[in-house]
């Protein structure tokens, strides 16, 4: 039987779907913004809820469709859900409707799960060189470092591209003025992180890091192909964040073909990912399309399965 997962995360829900031999047959994203507006202790708004929701019932009806029943999908939720008062009458409502069981991992489960997948079928963790993994989630961030495919020190922090936007940049017209409290954010809760080595090599996971890539690349549509493997420089992401800064709404999200979605946390998603790198003194991230979901269904991938 296939085997499916869900990562339900503060801005995006993606699903995979693998068969027996570990050939990927369906992997979707879509960005619901399950935490925005939710800040610390909040409530999920309807409306980001009842996207969620929907988005949810069709990436159920897909799995089904592949050989994967609802209740069989390996299906976790990050820091949106951890954060909200009304995450369990949520997730009671997700599986009256569509039969998925969601766990809600912790900050520590995330990390590691993001270390795993990120290195599922890497080539660039070789022997025992150090390497560290960036996930800028939309709630939280991880930052893993490892030696080859074993995971040593790293963990999870209470910062990511959806909160720094609202906390300090709004989504309306970005506001300069909030670039010094949100690096200073940043910066505190890297300073929590156990020490970590210098890596060789700095792999950077999700949304924010592909579709920067996307930007990067110039592409204006989805290319996991490109993608996969292309580089992040911190020269051009502190570029890239002083580009986006002034633009209106509508600017953003021409400046992003490929995702526009994404547009009004691009900035804020640069500017941390400028701080870890400079934080682990390394001057670029390779850019990796796998991540959480990839280590939920670890265990039927060959050991170096194809690239994308």
């Amino acid at each position: 039987m296939p085997t499916a997962a869900i990562d339900l995360g503060s801005n995006s829900a993606l699903l995979l779907v693998v068969d027996d031999a570990g050939t990927v047959i369906a992997d979707e994203a879509t960005v619901v913004g399950l935490g925005r507006g939710l800040g610390d202790g909040g409530t999920f708004a309807p409306d980001r809820a009842a996207a969620a929701l929907d988005t949810l019932a069709t990436y159920a009806a897909t799995a089904l469709r592949l050989g994967v029943p609802p209740d069989q999908v390996r299906a976790v939720a990050t820091s949106a859900s951890r954060r909200a008062r009304d995450a369990p009458a949520f997730f009671a409502r997700v599986t009256e409707r569509t039969g998925l069981r969601f766990r809600i991992v912790s900050g520590d489960e995330e990390a590691a799960l993001t270390f795993a997948g990120a290195l599922q079928g890497s080539p660039w963790a070789v022997g025992d060189a150090p390497v560290v993994v960036v996930d800028p989630g939309g709630g939280s961030t991880e930052v893993v470092a490892g030696r080859g495919l074993e995971r040593g020190t790293g963990g999870s922090m209470e910062v990511g591209t959806v909160r720094l936007t609202e906390a300090f940049l709004g989504t309306d017209v970005h506001d300069a003025a909030g670039v010094a409290p949100l690096v200073a954010a940043v910066r505190a809760e890297l300073a929590r992180l156990p020490p970590l080595p210098r890596p060789d090599v700095v792999i950077g996971v999700a949304g924010t890091v592909t579709t920067l890539a996307t930007v990067r690349l110039g592409l204006p549509v989805w290319d996991a192909d490109r993608v996969h493997g292309s580089l992040l420089e911190r020269t051009w992401l502190r570029q890239t964040a002083q580009r986006l800064l002034p633009l209106d709404p509508a600017a953003r999200r021409a400046a992003v073909p490929a995702a526009p979605q994404r547009a009004d946390y691009l900035a804020a998603g640069a500017l941390l990912l400028d701080e870890v790198l400079a934080h682990l003194d390394a001057d670029a991230l390779v850019v990796s399309v796998r991540g959480l979901r990839w280590a939920l269904v670890g265990e039927v991938l060959p050991a170096r399965p194809p690239r994308g």
